[in-house]
């Protein structure tokens, strides 16, 4: 009596682990495909690949400009906010080129080098601007991407998903999928040992 309890025990133990495993490598695969579709097509995209040095010419601040500049926007989301504007010598081609945050910065508003969020106080985003100007005024030389293709002329100071932002997003799922499969593989052992000592 007591080995049939502990037998079913066994086997509900192992239906959970089982479960478990399965659950773990089912999440894995949509956390892949949620990258997939979202984080990926950024990255492919960016033109942006090559790391270069940027010099700062000058920094001003221009009158308020409305955000986003792009066609089909509604109307809530447009805001005014002062328009930085950053222009840097390319060390790599020796150009004069204008200088963006992002590449979701030139995508928002192309007049400006930084776009705040709407969320933001007006006093605040004025400060936050100011602050940057000063900040590119001070350091003068920074780390910064082209297009090294052509096809973009101007540089942004970072980009949205890098090679090791994207390599990090694809770590947790890999290290579920490796622990489901690890899980899988150990019930399968546990109850082929089961089924062969009892055989014995």
């Amino acid at each position: 009596m007591l080995g049939k309890k502990l037998v079913t025990a066994q086997k509900r133990g192992e239906t959970r682990a089982l479960c478990l495993g399965l659950g773990m490598v089912a999440c894995s695969t949509m956390m892949y495909f949620f990258i997939g579709i979202t984080i990926v097509p950024f990255y492919t995209k960016s033109v942006w690949t090559t790391e270069t040095v940027c010099k700062v010419l000058k920094a001003n601040i221009k009158d308020k400009v409305l955000c986003p500049n792009s066609e089909g926007s509604e109307d809530e989301d447009i805001f005014p906010y002062p328009c930085l504007q950053v222009w840097v010598n390319l060390t790599a081609s020796g150009q004069e080129v204008m200088l963006y945050q992002t590449e979701d910065t030139l995508e928002r508003n192309p007049k400006c080098s930084y776009v705040p969020d709407k969320s933001e106080n007006s006093k605040e985003v004025k400060a936050r601007i100011e602050t940057i100007a000063s900040n590119f005024k001070k350091y003068h030389t920074f780390p910064c991407y082209y297009d090294p293709g052509g096809t973009q002329t101007n540089v942004i100071l970072s980009r949205l998903y890098p090679p090791k932002g994207l390599l990090f997003a694809f770590l947790w799922p890999t290290l579920m999928f490796t622990g489901g499969c690890l899980i899988i593989v150990l019930v399968k052992i546990s109850q082929y040992v089961s089924v062969l000592s009892a055989w014995q």
